[in-house]
């Protein structure tokens, strides 16, 4: 009989092989590399036509390489709901090192209650990229729009860059989610150092200079607990 309750397995990161995904695909310009699984899908069939698609049979974890540096992993509306298997193949992406790891998840009225927790896990606990579409049409006018760019540098929203720009109203929600960072000690988090990730990555001395010792103590061991500890939990049913 299945159970309401779900238990954690904890997995730390030194568990995830060394080369969990292949990070030596080469793009060439105007192409997206697509992992074989998705070949026929819609996603793809929108693609065609649009952009050159290399399916590939060895990418591991990654579904799509818009670039040589970017890996994407799409999580559909079924893994979400489901909520077991994903979080592997996102710990995966976190340790491939030499790309960009973002991730494309579907989110519609059903999913809708599952956003927090995968927000919290993809964008705070692994400080990867998380982009939410409605469909795989949806994702595929995303991918089109991301292989663009990949050549216009300065107007391309997907890489991250030290410039001045607006804080975004679910970044900085998100970053309050670190215990005793309120809206104020956000905004200087972010202003400092971009993103989430910038702020996972920097030293507990950079961020002592922002938010006093205690407080990048807090949130060094925040950070850093939650990726040992609970990067690659998956969910079993009893």
């Amino acid at each position: 009989m299945m159970s309401s309750s779900k238990k954690r397995a904890s997995l730390d990161l030194s568990q995830i092989p060394c080369t969990p995904v292949n990070e030596g695909s080469r793009v060439p310009p105007g192409c997206v590399v697509t992992s074989q699984r998705w070949k026929g899908s819609e996603l793809v069939n929108t693609l065609q036509g649009k952009l050159k698609v290399i399916i590939e049979d060895k990418l591991g974890v990654i579904d799509f390489h818009p670039s040589n540096d970017a890996g994407i992993v799409y999580i559909s509306e079924t893994d979400l709901v489901a909520g077991s298997g994903y979080k592997q193949k996102l710990a995966k992406l976190r340790k491939a090192n030499s790309l960009r790891g973002i991730v494309i998840a579907e989110c519609t009225p059903v999913s809708e209650q599952y956003y927090g927790d995968l927000q919290k896990f993809v964008v705070l606990e692994l400080g990867l990229k998380l982009l939410f579409v409605t469909s795989q049409t949806e994702a595929a006018n995303l991918l089109i729009q991301m292989v663009s760019e990949e050549h216009k540098p300065q107007a391309n929203p997907f890489l991250v860059k030290r410039r001045k720009q607006s804080i975004d109203a679910g970044v900085l929600a998100t970053v309050q989610l670190i215990p005793n960072v309120g809206p104020v000690k956000g905004k200087v988090l972010l202003q400092r150092f971009w993103s989430i990730q910038g702020i996972c990555d920097a030293s507990e001395k950079e961020l002592a200079e922002v938010v006093g010792r205690t407080n990048a103590s807090n949130i060094r061991a925040f950070f850093h607990h939650r990726t040992s500890q609970a990067i690659g939990q998956s969910s079993s049913v009893t």
